[in-house]
């Protein structure tokens, strides 16, 4: 069988991608074994693939493979999110380039065109996926407007309305101008930004006296309805119970009185503006204030303001700040640093607004999924994120769930021609709940109004674990009940409430179980100046084009390369270079095995014979430890551990000890070791490298039509011993102490010396030592050569002979540096011995280690004086 000299993953990912695809290999269906399962956070179905999503999605495949090669039913649930604002926002900018106003438009024609853009860019991120090897059930795709998912999400809402958890008020929310909807808490950024304190005048009604107020947004001056003061705070005495003139308008308002004032800011006097700050609204709820709303949904002035009417916030500002100055009322203004918070979907200042709007009250929802993640039912990786979770769940809000779009599950109420409103599945339903409410049997549906607003897009993704198996519509389902709970679900810090929280919520109140067992979330992807990789700041590299010059394979590896759970990742080109590295290692050294001739005559020589017993004992070591990794979710560890047991291990020590001489053949017996080592390894790899290794799974002998490495058995680690492995690491140091005596020499490879050593070492691997190091012999001694150069390895000395070729005034050289640094490494080690109250508080382990290192360091130096004692002579 002919292998490429180079391995070429343009060539190969499409053609096992599409044999995985053609044999159903992805494809999950209830039965008698374990199942596994991962739903993907649905990536926006207006994305595309970004570095966030290629770590993410690594991750997730790692995971799903490997279940899958341990004999689990292994299922990864794919699909797409609808995004509302984000889609909204989309569609709306492709209209206006079109010459089309969105206002123009029925509700059902622009959900035309929001279809219709949908169905042409929605879904290119899932096809990207399966250029990074994602082996999800892509039968099993779900959108979160698919029909049952949208029955899923309406069912929930009119039951939660029914349980008394959904209800209607005007409340404070945080407003998108740009959007023009309401967003939730936690689609809020706060920024720090270099803002001005404007120090504005009030006059006392009826005198000639002023109070100074300081405000941050003079241009809501136009909505305040009071001044207040702290009632301790003596400076205002003399005025509680005034009023002050509104500077412009000229309104009438009082002085009130409230605790709240923070009598260190400003002069100690607050403007309230109960429509337009959350804390000033809390005040006027409490004394009964007037509420003036001057600001139109896209954040210009409206007619209630009185001045500026149609002019945007932000001008507002400036005009006013230069009347107010002209007008005498601007006593001074001052830089200021404050927090200013922004839509996460648009980046619009966000303006505190009184609206109308859906609410989900959350106390008793989050009270059980509290706590099944403080008792780790629900177990966090990196576990530090218990603790900001406990933070937000203690203090959570009601979560308003309504936006004001028409992209979306739109809200199932129905206002009645009379008033009121009622909740319903459907239109029908809605109906005969109106003519039992209002008594009348002669409505229609047409005297129906049903509201216009929908659903925030997280109020479906909340249900998503359960409704990619229709757990809402059919909790019986047999699939439901198979593949519920998940598993793992793998996904970022900043969506931990937006998404997890309400998860588990919805798990407990619909299932009585958790969504899944375990959380594992990823760092940011950040460049080397520790910036968040964004396109808008063109630091972030396109991952299609990262896949096409160094392979799926190269970028899966390089993700993984520097990604610890929960901790930030410090991307670099070069680490997908490294990956892309590692997979020509791994196919160079295959070449190179199945490039060995085979004599069935000759014997094995006793250097194999011995490293394959050792490589044994340090795989299954090594196949240990990996399973430890992923069982504690150490992925990037398991990671290194496999790529320094390939590459140190195999490629390094293995192979060249049991590689023919140049043009000699290789015996059978050593060579199908040798194969079924290579694997057993592709096995381990192929959860991080899919493609590599299945190629190289199929080269290593010919295989049955449909077979595939993905849905081998993973290996599984058979007894070692712990003293062959360490006793081969003793002959790493000797093989590596003769060749540092070439190097320093200048004594070729193919001369071959004679060894004699001193004291006790493990010699049943001395052929291993005499083929890697060319030697003709290695004997023991019971004392010194004189003349000779010399090396230790723990308490046992080398020596070699090498007559004329030994320079006496460079050995001392050598010799006495190794003696001031071991006497130096001694005497660090006294220190710690010496204190007793190491040597009475540390485990007992720990100071057999400080004793062994004496001890060690103690015959190492006899011997070097020894050595030094015997050159001088």
């Amino acid at each position: 069988m002919e292998i490429p000299t180079k391995y070429d993953p343009t060539l190969v990912e499409d053609k096992w991608y599409k044999y995985w695809m053609d044999a159903g290999l992805f494809h999950s269906e209830p039965d008698d074994r374990e199942p596994y399962t991962i739903v993907i956070p649905p990536p926006n179905v207006t994305g595309v693939l970004h570095m966030g999503h290629m770590l993410n999605n690594t991750i997730q495949d790692m995971l799903v493979r490997r279940a899958r090669m341990l004999g689990k039913n292994a299922c990864w649930v794919p699909g797409t999110d609808h995004a509302s604002i984000a889609t909204e926002a989309k569609v709306v900018a492709k209209l206006k380039s079109e010459g089309i106003d969105k206002n123009s438009l029925t509700r059902d024609e622009f959900l035309k065109h929001a279809w219709e853009w949908k169905h042409k860019h929605g879904g290119i991120i899932l096809k990207q996926l399966k250029k990074l090897g994602a082996s999800c059930d892509w039968e099993r795709t779900k959108f979160t407007m698919d029909e049952p998912m949208s029955e899923s999400v309406i069912k929930v809402f009119v039951d939660l309305y029914n349980k008394g958890l959904i209800y209607r008020g005007v409340r404070m929310v945080n407003w998108d101008p740009q959007a023009k909807t309401a967003v939730s808490d936690e689609e809020v950024n706060h920024k720090e930004v270099q803002s001005k304190l404007y120090y504005v005048r009030y006059q006392i009604e009826g005198e000639d006296r002023f109070v100074t107020i300081a405000t941050t947004r003079p241009e809501t001056i136009l909505g305040d309805t009071a001044v207040c003061v702290h009632p301790e705070d003596e400076r205002f005495t003399d005025i509680h119970g005034k009023r002050v003139i509104v500077p412009l308008v000229n309104r009438s308002i009082p002085i009130i009185l409230d605790e709240y004032v923070d009598r260190e800011f400003g002069t100690g006097a607050l403007k309230i503006t109960p429509a337009h700050d959350i804390n000033d609204y809390e005040i006027g709820d409490k004394h009964n204030l007037e509420t003036i709303d001057i600001f139109n949904d896209n954040g210009t002035l409206n007619e209630k303001a009185q001045l500026y009417v149609g002019k945007d916030r932000f001008e507002v500002r400036k005009l006013i700040v230069k009347d107010l100055e002209s007008a005498g009322h601007i006593v001074k203004i001052e830089d200021y640093v404050n927090k200013v918070g922004y839509s996460e979907r648009t980046d619009a200042v966000i303006e505190p607004k009184l609206s109308m709007q859906w609410f989900c009250k959350m106390g008793d929802l989050a009270k059980p999924a509290l706590e099944h993640v403080l008792n780790d039912n629900i177990q966090f990786h990196p576990a530090k994120f218990k603790n900001t979770y406990k933070h937000w769940m203690d203090n959570v809000k009601d979560w308003c769930v309504s936006r004001q779009l028409w992209w979306g599950q739109r809200i199932p109420a129905y206002y009645l021609p009379e008033g009121g409103y009622v909740v319903g599945k459907t239109a029908e339903e809605a109906l005969e709940k109106a003519k039992e409410k209002t008594g009348n049997t002669n409505l229609t549906i047409a005297d129906l109004r049903q509201d216009e607003d929908v659903l925030d897009t997280w109020f479906s993704s909340w249900l998503w674990p359960i409704s990619v198996f229709d757990g809402i519509n059919n909790p019986e389902n047999e699939e439901f009940n198979y593949y519920y709970p998940t598993n793992d679900l793998v996904t970022a810090p900043e969506i931990l409430f937006f998404w997890v929280a309400r998860m588990v919520m919805a798990g407990y109140e619909y299932k009585s179980e958790k969504p899944f067992k375990n959380v594992y979330l990823t760092g940011i992807v950040r460049d080397h100046l520790r910036r968040k990789m964004s396109k808008s700041l063109g630091n972030s590299p396109d991952p299609i084009d990262l896949i096409k010059k160094y392979g799926a394979d190269g970028v899966r590896v390089g993700m993984l390369l520097c990604s610890p759970a929960g901790g930030d990742l410090l991307f670099d080109e070069s680490l997908t270079e490294q990956g892309r590295n590692f997979g020509n290692k791994i196919w160079n050294a295959f070449r190179l095995v199945k490039s060995w001739d085979i004599d069935e005559n000759i014997d094995q020589p006793e250097s194999a014979k011995k490293a394959i017993e050792w490589f044994k004992h340090r795989l299954n070591a090594e196949i240990e430890n990996i399973n430890t990794l992923y069982e504690k979710f150490r992925l990037s560890d398991a990671l290194m551990a496999v790529y320094k047991l390939f590459w140190d291990e195999f490629s390094s020590w293995y192979l060249e000890l049991v590689k023919p001489a140049y043009q000699k053949p290789i015996d059978k017996k050593t060579y199908e070791q040798t194969l079924e080592f290579f694997d057993i390894l592709v096995k381990i790899l192929h959860p991080i490298m899919p493609f590599l290794t299945e190629e190289i799974w199929q080269l290593i002998e010919k295989r049955e039509e449909g077979a595939s490495l993905m849905v081998q058995r993973m290996p599984e680690p058979e007894a070692y011993e712990k003293n062959t492995i360490e006793a081969f690491e003793r002959v790493k140091e000797i093989i590596s102490g003769v060749r540092n005596v070439r190097n320093e020499k200048n004594i070729a490879q193919k001369e071959p010396l004679h060894l004699m050593v001193k004291g006790s070492y493990d010699n049943k691997f001395n052929g291993c030592i005499t083929k890697m190091a060319n030697l003709t012999s290695i004997k023991d001694t019971d004392t010194k050569i004189d003349g000779a150069v010399t090396f230790m390895v723990k308490s046992a000395e080398f020596y070699i002979e090498l007559g004329d070729l030994v320079n006496v005034e460079e050995e001392l050289q050598k010799l006495n540096e190794e003696l001031e640094y071991n006497k130096g490494f001694l005497s660090s080690v006294m220190k710690k011995l010496n204190n007793e109250r190491f040597v009475q508080g540390a485990p007992e382990k720990v100071v057999n280690i400080e004793r062994q290192k004496r001890d060690d360091a103690e015959a190492k130096i006899k011997v070097l004086e020894e050595r030094i004692a015997s050159l001088k002579q």
